[in-house]
């Protein structure tokens, strides 16, 4: 299994592949992409992940996996050109968001049956959701 740091050099690695890519010598193509240009191809490749999960061939769900990471790179790339936020944002709130949904792994509290896990899960997200719309 690949160490922390050899995912984050990977990771690192996509991420300035991608600035380079929208760049003033870049490639013109990524350059005009916007969230709404890019967002069929955010479909396209979930479905031929779908798809390749169906299938179940490691290797080419591996290669959309891929495919849709940088779908999704891409897309962060352009809310943080606009000022808006960035990867390091994106990836602190959704591990602070699982870690808050899963206190029965991170809070040590006891854990009950899938049944019980799930109404938990449910509750927790419709808190956020009440916290989120509240002044």
């Amino acid at each position: 299994m690949p160490s922390s740091a050899h995912n984050q050099k990977e990771l690192t690695r996509l991420l300035d592949i991608v600035t380079r890519l929208r760049g003033d010598d870049g490639c013109p193509w990524d350059r005009r992409q916007t969230p709404a240009s890019i967002k069929k191809y955010l479909l396209e490749e979930t479905r031929e992940l779908a798809e390749a999960i169906d299938g179940s061939d490691p290797e080419h769900i591996r290669e959309e996996i891929g495919d849709l990471f940088f779908i999704l790179t891409m897309l962060t790339t352009m809310y943080e050109e606009q000022g808006h936020f960035g990867i390091d944002e994106t990836l602190a709130g959704i591990a602070e968001k699982m870690v808050r949904r899963h206190p029965h792994v991170f809070a040590g509290m006891k854990t009950g049956t899938e049944q019980e896990l799930r109404r938990q899960w449910e509750e927790i997200k419709a808190g956020e959701k009440a916290n989120q719309t509240s002044i």
